[in-house]
C-alpha cells in the first residue's frame, strides 16, 4: 500500500500547478457591431432629447 501511495503524493501535485497567464488577443470589431452601436447611439440621443424636453421650464 506505502509503495503505491508515497509515488502518488510525490508526482501528483505536480499536475495541480497553474499555467501562466496568457494574455487575450482583442479581435477587430466588425461592420454589424459598429453599425448596431451606431443605433444605439442614436437611440440614447433620441431619449436624452426626449427627457430633456420632458423637464425643461418655460
Amino acid at each position: 500500500m506505502h509503495r503505491i501511495l508515497y509515488p502518488a503524493l510525490v508526482f501528483l501535485p505536480s499536475l495541480a500547478f497553474a499555467q501562466g497567464f496568457e494574455r487575450p488577443i482583442p479581435n477587430a470589431q466588425t461592420a454589424t457591431a459598429e453599425g448596431w452601436f451606431l443605433a444605439a447611439s442614436i437611440a440614447f440621443l433620441l431619449a436624452l432629447l426626449a427627457v430633456h424636453m420632458l423637464v425643461r421650464r418655460r
